[in-house]
């Protein structure tokens, strides 16, 4: 059983003791200091929280518990029920509402469930912030109200058809080149929502489909995340040659993957590759993406004139990167999109209707689009070190060692050298350093990984 606490909110598994899993109790503390810190920041004052779900098993239970005690702390919830993490996000902005929590565990298997925290922006918190509602939990600094101050309670549905009718009205959306092109889609939703929206979407676009793993029941098919080791169902449905493209979605619908015509990966670092390139080739400007993202990127926005920026690993910090940048685009390696345009979120609803318009009017094959991208392979290995290894020292040696080299530290280190990169990042929570390393071959990537993890294990 697991709980973790952590400046995006909170995510574990169901059941067991209060303070090590997610059950009422720790659900109820943390909506509360959630609640207690969107009243004192004083950034909206409508009194008003949405809240969104995804289709876990869970989900209802923790729906209740989350909207019973935002009405405990005076709050008027508006309830929009089964919604992917960007309809959530926009629902926010839309309600005008004074935050959002997003009922998710993401790619996490079935057992798990999450509070994903927003503020009045339909943004997830900044550090500061979230780690004030961790203080205020920790010290259970806050007050319920009273009987005649207490919460309202609406449901409201509507926002699954806002949020698809704000994708079709982005001007890079090209409704008639799609509709033209009659293009063949396959879908795995993964039984979540994405079994809702995304059938809605693709209707709205004129694409002809068929949805596997369609039913939102929260009983995953297969394990949720959207890498190519989980995905031999819809791989095989590719190679019968019906489609022109696979689509696949994590349950929260804020990661996006492609399959080939052919039943290949298109490649989950090359959503973004792919949807920028299109973006840049009609409104040129900057992009970012993370550290441990595809070199890719870069090339394509510098291919336009642009400039690239990396930020450090985690949703928020790409944002916050991008606002300062002025970015176009950005998003993440793992498939997500980030279009502001729409909003500051990763949306694979935009990421989809963005790359159809791209296909639709490239008048290619989809394997024949990855061919067209700068071509890189990404390895991912992991140290595992004692309890007692100094990671921050051996990141520093590490660091010293190459420092005639671009060298990155804002997140971990990270070298980069003319032709390949390494990406060393330690985690918060195990005495683990990740290791991610890029090259023109997955050969030369992984042998660069392992040259980095030597040296790691030579110093502790």
């Amino acid at each position: 059983m697991t709980l973790i606490k952590s400046i995006s909110g909170i995510r574990g598994t169901i059941g067991g003791k209060p303070g090590n899993t997610l059950n009422p109790l720790d659900i109820v503390k943390f909506t509360t200091a959630y609640a207690t810190f969107i009243r004192r920041c004083g950034c909206s004052s409508n009194g008003r929280i949405v809240v969104g779900r995804d289709a876990r098993i869970s989900g209802e239970m923790v729906r209740s518990v989350v909207c019973g005690t935002l009405i405990g702390m005076g709050y008027d919830v508006v309830d929009i029920g089964l919604a992917t993490t960007p309809t959530t996000e926009l629902a926010v902005r839309m309600a005008g509402a004074d935050g959002g929590i997003i009922i998710t565990a993401s790619h996490n298997p079935r057992q798990w469930n999450a509070l994903k925290l927003l503020n009045h922006e339909g943004e997830f918190l900044t550090a500061a912030d979230g780690a004030e509602v961790l203080d205020i939990a920790e010290r259970e600094d806050f007050e319920y109200a009273d009987v005649d101050h207490l919460g309202h309670y609406t449901a409201d549905d509507t926002y699954n058809r806002r949020h698809i009718e704000s994708v079709l009205a982005l001007q890079l959306v090209d409704l008639e080149a799609i509709r033209g092109a009659r293009l063949r889609v396959c879908v795995d939703p993964v039984n979540s929502v994405g079994g809702i929206i995304l059938p809605e979407l693709l209707d709205a676009l004129g694409v002809e489909y068929k949805v596997i793993n369609g039913e939102p029941t929260g009983d995953f098919a297969h394990n949720p995340e959207p890498l190519e080791k989980n995905l031999s169902g819809i791989m095989e449905e590719m190679r019968s040659g019906s489609y022109d493209l696979g689509i696949v979605v994590d349950p929260d619908v804020d990661r996006l993957a492609f399959i080939c015509e052919d039943g290949r990966m298109f490649g989950e670092e090359y959503t973004l590759v792919s949807v920028a390139d299109y973006v840049l080739g009609r409104t040129p400007g900057n992009t970012v993406s993370n550290l441990s993202s595809t070199r890719a990127l870069r090339d394509v926005t510098e291919r336009y004139g642009g400039s690239y920026t990396a930020a450090a690993v985690g949703e928020v910090n790409v944002t916050t990167k991008m606002k300062e940048v002025g970015a176009v685009i950005g998003g993440e390696g793992n498939g997500g999109v980030i279009y502001p345009e729409s909003h500051y979120g990763r949306d694979a609803l935009v990421g989809i209707a963005l790359f159809l318009s791209a296909l639709a009017r490239k008048e290619c094959r989809v394997s024949e689009l990855r061919a067209s991208m700068p071509n890189y392979f990404i390895a991912k290995n992991r140290i595992d070190l004692t309890p007692q290894t100094d990671v921050d020292a051996i990141l520093e040696r590490v660091k010293d060692m190459y420092k005639d080299e671009q060298v990155n530290d804002i997140d971990g280190v990270k070298i980069d050298f003319a032709d390949k990169w390494v990406h060393l990042r330690k985690s918060n929570t195990e005495p683990i350093i990740r290791v991610y390393s890029e090259a023109a071959t997955m050969e030369e990537a992984d042998a660069l990984g392992k040259k980095i993890m030597q040296i790691v294990y030579d110093m502790a």
